[in-house]
């Protein structure tokens, strides 16, 4: 058994990587349209740094998940299964998610009052399910926190799991 998680264990690392490579390739191409601003026309360079912008917000998101794998499932092994250390590992996900599509929200907003108004209904819709999700995690972590009562235990072993971090 021991076996099956350290190759679980290496599986997730291996997917870590590359996440942080797609996130390097990421800010490389937010870069290069970054660069493109360069001697264009104030709409065009408008455009293209919303868009680096929209770019990097899911380099982060890529960067972020790839830390949360690493730290969660690599270095501290942990088994997701006590409601404490669920609320924990889902909130770290969810932030970065949630961060990602209301920045994605908004790009998506500057691009339609910029070039085709017809498509603030769909920003409107991303920043909408923004409110949904934050509306979720609340309710999660609400009543998640009774779960978590019930085991103080789970709650100790989480903090002490955090000093392999430091």
């Amino acid at each position: 058994m021991k076996l099956l998680i350290r190759f679980f264990a290496g599986a997730h690392a291996v997917i870590a990587v590359l996440f942080v490579g797609v996130a390097v390739m990421l800010v490389v191409l937010a870069v290069k349209t970054a660069l493109t601003t360069l001697g264009a026309e104030n709409d065009e360079s408008a455009n293209a740094i919303i868009e680096t912008i929209g770019l990097l917000a899911v380099a982060v998101v890529s960067l972020q998940i790839a830390q949360t794998i690493m730290e969660e499932e690599v270095i501290r092994e942990a088994q997701v299964s006590a409601p404490t250390r669920v609320r924990r590992y889902l909130s770290r996900f969810l932030v970065v998610v949630v961060v990602a599509l209301a920045v994605e929200g908004l790009v998506a907003t500057f691009k339609a009052l910029h070039q085709s108004p017809q498509l603030l209904p769909h920003a409107a819709t991303i920043l909408v399910s923004v409110g949904f999700l934050l509306a979720g995690w609340g309710a999660f972590i609400w009543f998640n926190k009774a779960a978590e009562e019930l085991e103080p235990e789970a709650m100790a072993q989480a903090k002490k799991e955090d000093v392999k971090l430091e």
